[in-house]
């Protein structure tokens, strides 16, 4: 058993560089879930931001890539889905997120170069009680059909802003979105 934190990962039988750094990681995950991509270019970001020798991969490593990419994203762990419903965004709860995971760490990771990914995730998965973790509480609850406490429904009457993950608008739709609210107005006189 290998027990160090990886800095490289094996495509096709050989070590590919990977940029590790938890910074490199959210902006591959951020690239991922860019709806302003299709499925093959969000793939395509993906790789080209993890992997340092991207333009060294043949296309017939581009699918081994991406699954043992995933797999070091995930740390190794089952990525099957259990709900349909969003817990964690990274780029949405960012500025809640770090100052709990700055507590774990005892630092403010923000000033830190060089903090493998595996690391930041370990932190993370240790956060105790705080903002973040009563919104992931209260995103858990509300995916499960769950009542909220009292205090919880309070802090979500007050920090919605917060809790829900508004979903990112493509350029298109902010367009759309633009004319239709222009149309009503005009409507309305």
């Amino acid at each position: 058993m290998d027990y160090g934190l990886p800095k490289t990962l094996t495509v096709n039988g050989k070590e590919q560089p990977i940029r590790w750094e938890y910074t490199a990681v959210l902006d591959a995950i951020s690239a991922l879930n860019n709806r302003e991509l299709e499925d093959n270019e969000k793939a395509f970001a993906f790789l080209y931001i993890l992997y340092e020798n991207f333009d060294t991969l043949g296309r017939d490593d581009y699918g081994p890539a991406f699954e043992a990419a995933i797999d070091f994203v995930n740390n190794g762990m089952d990525t099957e889905k259990k709900t349909q419903v969003k817990m964690v965004d990274f780029e949405h709860d960012y500025r809640i997120m770090i100052p709990a995971i700055n507590r774990v760490a005892g630092k403010e990771i923000r000033n830190e170069e060089d903090i493998h990914w595996w690391t930041f995730l370990g932190w993370f998965m240790e956060i105790g009680e705080c903002t973040y973790s009563t919104v992931l509480t209260i995103r858990n609850k509300q995916s499960k059909g769950k009542k909220l406490e009292k205090y919880e429904e309070e802090f979500l009457n007050e920090n919605k802003n917060l809790v829900y993950i508004k979903p990112k608008l493509t350029e298109e739709e902010k367009r759309q979105m633009e004319e239709d609210e222009a149309l009503l107005l005009k409507l309305l006189g």
